[in-house]
């Protein structure tokens, strides 16, 4: 009998704190320190509520900016990186002079970053998304503590983009699509400084015009990019050379 009382006593303290509400001079604040509890215990849909309670009951309060910011880290703990994006861009565009805009603009271009796809014959638009808001973080806050990850992150989305791009083009230039090959290859040209890849698309650009029978372009082609070839290329964009010579 003095067991079962005993367990009783513990399930009623058990309870007791369970329920017990967080100290706060007002209910908005309150439901802002349930919600934070809530987030720290990943239990994120009744955080969720808590904030909306905030957002319609207390939209003025002190509470209901930081509860913006705190739905949008829900949503990028979650993994509803789109969601997250836009939440925080909202909160950029409401809040542009907040204390912790650097940390937004970061989240931004996180939310995008985390929306790359692993291949690259998907749509790359969330790296020059992620770009931008990375330079921006660099531009406008270069004592965020967040920079140095930005600056990796950045190459690794250029080097994404450039794969893309390379990858295109040489589909288009093994499917014998020359014209659209060759555009693909120029645009690399205009757009990377990578010197590999820029003398890839020189040879390419070379090739595809001689398959063009565009062997006066070929030929000026060859000349302009003469110096910049990689021995690999160079050889086989003389070779080419030649034969569109040899066409006039």
């Amino acid at each position: 009998m003095i067991k079962l009382l005993n367990l009783s006593i513990i399930c009623l303290v058990l309870i007791s704190c369970a329920s017990e509400k967080p100290e706060g001079k007002t209910e908005a604040e309150i439901l802002f320190k349930e919600a934070e509890t809530l987030v720290k215990e990943e239990r994120y849909l009744l955080a969720t509520e808590k904030l909306n309670n905030i957002k319609n009951q207390y939209p003025y309060s002190y509470y209901a900016t930081p509860a913006e910011l705190m739905q949008a880290d829900i949503f990028f703990f979650q993994e509803s990186y789109v969601e997250a994006a836009a939440a925080y861009l909202m909160f950029k565009d409401l809040h542009p002079k907040h204390e912790k805009i650097s940390y937004v603009v970061y989240k931004v271009a996180e939310s995008f970053y985390r929306q790359i796809p692993e291949t690259n014959d998907r749509d790359l638009e969330p790296a020059v998304e992620a770009i931008k808001y990375y330079q921006e973080l660099i531009t406008k806050y270069p004592s965020s503590e967040q920079i140095k990850d930005g600056m990796k992150k950045i190459a690794e989305c250029k080097d994404k983009l450039k794969a893309k791009e390379k990858y295109i083009a040489d589909f288009y230039f093994k499917t014998e699509v020359f014209d659209a090959a060759r555009w693909r290859y120029l645009e690399i040209l205009n757009t990377f400084e990578d010197k590999k890849l820029r003398s890839h698309s020189m040879q390419r650009i070379i090739l595809s015009s001689y398959y063009l029978k565009d062997y006066k372009n070929c030929l000026k082609y060859s000349e302009n990019y003469s110096s910049d070839l990689k021995s690999s290329d160079k050889k086989i964009a003389s070779e080419y050379s030649k034969y569109c010579k040899n066409k006039l």
